[in-house]
């Protein structure tokens, strides 16, 4: 049986159910929607999940009658699969304010798609559940973010070398893939997971009529992952209209396998970058995707980056989603300096750049201070991190330090 971890969002799902009338958990399939759903549930609850035939049927014939109920709170899993139920719940919460009536499962982002049509705006809590992060699967709480506004980290990180990182990031968050004590079993799930996302669950958002277009543009964008995205040039590998390939683009994205990052552009600086950075929205799945083997990883100094970059992003951004406060970017001007991640926080600002190396230098650092002392100057306050396989919490002065990446998920 698979372990149930406790997962960092479980407590802002159950604040908001005392708050908000419609509580919505997003997130990829396998991610333990379901489980956390089942986890938080009151005494006065009533499941209902779509994946079942017969309930599927009812909703889609009935839905007014399918979301009736007078006390505690009703779940209905997977909800994009009967998008007409998001109208009545929104008939039924103006009439009843009360909070929690119910809690909604989805394996679709449903503002990228065109089957959601707002008609719960301000009724509803959007909260996002991603991959297991390592944190999670430790049992641990997320504390980076506060550590590093605060410039509070231990001396020393022991106990993750760059192959016990190479693990972590080989195996991914899908919590069944932590079933399996070999490699070949975990690729076999990774790809007859996505042979079954691309096959059924993506034609009930889209109309796509090139599925073998999908599958090689899934490969492409897997190796992509921590680039800047060109669609010019992945157009070009494809016999397909712009038009097409935004919409292939938007419904990878939709169904939570690719996430885009945006840039910084808060500033008056003429060759700032407006490109969004791509990534794989779990390293495992990526892996997979991409056929990797931790061999190839040792010798091929661009995989490895891409790999772990990738694995920084799947940790840094579950946290981000934990606080409304902050926000995360990236950074690239024409002058061709870049910054991996932005994270903000009111007037605070923290740059973190990732290396997957065990050396450090002072000109690691050089984007990150250039950016603090050319386009923050004193306007913000800026801290550059600079995360890397080694064990030691180093400070280069001027808020710049080097920091192990097991951070991410150590208390």
């Amino acid at each position: 049986m698979n372990k149930e971890h406790k997962r960092w969002q479980g407590e802002n799902i159950e604040s908001a159910l005392q708050k908000r009338r419609v509580v919505l958990i997003s997130g990829a399939r396998q991610t333990g929607k379901t489980t956390l759903s089942h986890q938080i549930r009151k005494k006065n609850y009533i499941f209902r999940s779509l994946d079942r035939n017969e309930v599927f049927e009812a909703a889609k014939n009935d839905p007014a009658e399918f979301i009736k109920h007078n006390t505690g709170t009703m779940i209905i899993d997977e909800i994009q699969k009967v998008p007409a139920l998001l109208s009545e719940i929104k008939l039924a919460v103006d009439n009843d304010n009360r909070p929690g009536q119910f809690l909604l499962t989805g394996s679709t982002n449903l503002h990228s798609t065109s089957i959601y049509n707002d008609s719960l705006a301000g009724r509803i809590k959007h909260i996002r559940l991603r991959p297991l992060t390592y944190g999670e699967f430790k049992g641990v709480e997320p504390t980076f973010l506060e550590r590093a506004f605060h410039n509070n980290f231990p001396p020393q990180m022991r106990g993750y070398d760059k192959d016990k990182i190479y693990d972590i990031a080989f195996n991914g968050g899908y919590p069944e893939v932590f079933l399996f004590d070999d490699t070949k079993s975990k690729k076999d799930w990774h790809r007859d997971y996505l042979d079954s996302i691309l096959k059924k669950d993506l034609f009930e958002i889209e109309k796509i009529r090139r599925l073998d277009v999908i599958q090689d543009l899934v490969q492409v964008l897997a190796s992509w992952s921590g680039r800047y995205m060109d669609k010019s040039k992945i157009r070009a590998k494809f016999e397909v209209s712009k038009a097409t390939l935004d919409t292939y683009i938007n419904a990878l994205q939709a169904l939570y396998i690719f996430e885009t990052v945006p840039p910084w552009t808060k500033t008056d600086y003429e060759y700032v970058g407006k490109k969004s950075k791509i990534y794989a929205t779990d390293t495992g799945l990526m892996a997979s995707i991409l056929n990797w083997n931790k061999q190839d990883i040792k010798l091929d100094a661009d995989r490895s980056g891409k790999l772990i970059e990738t694995l920084v992003f799947q940790e840094l951004a579950a946290q981000i989603d934990l606080d409304s406060d902050f926000t995360l970017y990236q950074y690239r001007d024409m002058k061709k300096r870049e910054i991996d991640f932005i994270v903000e926080k009111n007037d605070n600002l923290l740059g973190i750049e990732v290396k997957a190396s065990r050396n450090i230098s002072k000109t690691d650092f050089k984007n990150l201070l250039w950016f603090k002392e050319n386009i923050i100057k004193d306007k913000k306050d800026f801290i550059g991190i600079v995360l890397y396989t080694g064990e030691d919490t180093l400070s280069y002065g001027n808020k710049m330090l080097a920091v192990p990446i097991p951070s991410l998920w150590n208390e």
